[in-house]
């Protein structure tokens, strides 16, 4: 096969990576909180009954923000549901995914999840605009960051939180411009709510960091439309907008499902010029940054038949894909995705943490473990901080239906405070192994640290509860740098992290 090239130059850039591109998402929805993370009674339950097997793992895998408490669960949520003593808190039907949720998992036990995580996590705290407003998103604003001497901040003393929560970052509302959404609302109707809600936070906290709602989906009728309607009502009032989505291979069209980064990288750059579109119009030197804060791979085909065949259980098994290899070189490649255009992605939140899509899986009563797609996330998340570097691959190409020819490489790189660099590479070729050749020019690296790669032999190999670490990363060796030139040979449908110093 023909070797692909790309060359890595310190002076052509794409911009510094935030640390929240590492976030994640915690929903209400089937054994994300519930026997996921929070599991009162479990052997490994601490005094406030966290998990602390999934604390550890939460930690390994490096998850920088959460996201809480949806997703569609939030257009349901009531707040004040979910603070006070845990067995006075009422029990309600949740309309998004037909189940009955017992809120003994609430606000306060999430900012303690959150603490014990470590600084390095921080609260993105979602407020119900379908069918709430204005005040509730007030007064669970007051409750949660005030320092004090009022009726509700009093309250959240009273209920055992002296110290305000501290959440900066809040998503205003959930895919709203979803038919599925409770309190759907059309792009006016959003963006004037949105609006209100935005002055009358900043009112409270001109600091606040504010998601309005961009489109579900780049797929969805009104997609571009939306964003620009809702940013003409909101653009001086919000830091973000949103964008969600997840892949699978439909109807058995692998070759498209492995270049699904085509499509999130499209989606990124229509939504950038949508925003900078608005922006121009209103002569605004603001610049509208992206939220992309739900994205994986989902078999979201199978889990619908499951959800519609709910009569309101308690914390039911739902969404609990098992990643494969393949599936895990496509989050890979997602990921990358996100670090291309680190320029303007400032948040992005994986979806979801535990059980639900998740890397991480729990059996009640018994051990948590890694799924394929924790292995990407951790090492980007580890060694994807600082610069990302400007990469055009020159690549062999493959046709897909959906997209058309696509690289079989996919490929970033980054660059730490102390010089060195960390190469992300796909490749996407079934059958063929990929030879690559990286110019360093300028960059002054010598030694190759490591080269590892996830890849199996059957790209369907997973982990599971009886086999948990069927699937690890391994050390390739035959990587070299010699003459300022990096060459490598990856593996075929694998994900590759090579470190240089």
């Amino acid at each position: 096969m023909r070797t692909a090239r790309f060359t890595l130059d310190p002076a052509f850039t794409i911009g510094d990576v935030d640390p929240r591109l590492f976030g994640s998402f915690v929903e209400h929805l089937g054994r994300c909180v519930y026997t996921g993370i929070f599991e009162p009674g479990h052997p490994a339950a601490d005094d406030d009954g966290l998990r602390r097997d999934v604390l550890d793992l939460v930690r390994e895998l490096g998850v920088t923000a959460v996201r809480y408490p949806g997703g569609n669960f939030v257009s349901g949520y009531k707040w004040e549901d979910s603070v006070g003593p845990a067995e006075d808190r009422p029990r309600r039907l949740d309309l998004a995914w037909r189940s009955t949720e017992t809120n003994r998992f609430g606000l306060s036990e999430y900012i303690a999840f959150l603490r014990k995580v470590g600084p390095q996590a921080e609260p993105m705290m979602a407020v119900n605009l379908g069918t709430r407003g204005v005040a509730e998103a007030l007064e669970l604003q007051e409750y949660a960051n005030h320092p004090a001497g009022t009726t509700l901040s009093d309250l959240r003393a009273e209920h055992g939180d002296k110290d305000p929560f501290g959440i900066r970052l809040w998503c205003l509302g959930n895919e709203m411009d979803g038919p599925w959404q409770t309190g759907h609302k059309t792009a006016e109707e959003y963006g004037r709510l949105a609006a209100e809600t935005a002055r009358a936070m900043r009112q409270i906290d001109p600091d606040v960091e504010l998601v309005a709602c961009g489109s579900s989906g780049q797929s969805m009728e009104t997609f571009a439309a939306w964003e620009a309607t809702v940013l003409e009502e909101t653009y001086d009032l919000v830091d973000h907008i949103s964008l969600h989505a997840y892949y699978e291979p439909l109807a058995g069209d692998v070759d498209s499902f492995l270049a699904s980064a085509v499509d999130m990288e499209s989606f990124i750059e229509n939504v950038v010029a949508t925003c900078d579109h608005v922006g121009a119009r209103l002569k605004s030197k603001k610049r509208i940054n992206l939220s992309f804060d739900e994205w994986n791979v989902w078999y979201m085909s199978k889990s619908q038949a499951e959800v519609s065949a709910l009569d309101w259980p308690e914390a039911p098994r739902l969404l609990e894909d098992n990643y494969s290899v393949m599936d895990a070189v496509v989050f890979g490649s997602l990921l990358i995705a996100l670090l291309r255009h680190a320029d303007r992605v400032a948040v992005a939140c994986l979806a979801q943490l535990v059980n639900v899509i998740a890397p991480i899986m729990t059996e009640p009563g018994g051990p948590a473990w890694r799924q394929t797609t924790f292995f990407p996330f951790a090492q980007a998340s580890r060694y994807g901080r600082g610069e990302v570097l400007d990469v055009r691959v020159d690549s062999p190409t493959y046709g897909t239906a959906k997209y058309g020819e696509a690289d079989l490489l996919h490929a970033t790189a980054v660059r730490a405070e102390d010089g060195s660099v960390t190469v992300f590479a796909v490749n996407r070729s079934r059958t063929e192994p990929l030879p690559l050749d990286v110019a360093l020019g300028a960059l002054e690296l010598t030694d190759v640290v490591e080269h590892s790669a996830l890849a199996d032999a059957d790209p369907d190999a997973r982990n599971t509860l009886a086999d948990p670490e069927r699937v690890v990363p391994h050390r390739v060796d035959g990587t070299a740098l010699r003459d300022g030139t990096l060459t490598a040979v990856l593996e075929p449908l694998s994900w590759n992290v090579i470190r240089l110093r």
